[in-house]
């Protein structure tokens, strides 16, 4: 359930992780790499998610990578 605080949307965790699409697994790992700069935590610490702060993880979600899947001499046929 979001929480209103001063006129500002705040998201738990869980509710983050569902909105974005992504495991709470995934979010701790991306925030540990600092996807986001800062992130809000409430009286007892734990952490709370704005509109804005769910939109960088959304765009985080939306990211393509794309790698080779073979690294070695390209003319090796084994």
């Amino acid at each position: 359930m979001a929480i209103e605080i001063d006129g500002q949307t705040y998201y738990r965790t869980s509710e983050a992780c569902q909105k974005a699409g992504i495991s709470r697994a995934t979010l701790f790992r991306w925030l540990k790499a600092g996807i986001l700069e800062k992130y809000h935590r409430d009286r007892r610490g734990w952490m709370m998610f704005r509109e804005e702060d769910l939109n960088k993880i959304r765009a985080e979600v939306r990211k393509v990578r794309v790698e080779d899947t073979y690294h070695g001499d390209k003319n090796d046929k084994s």
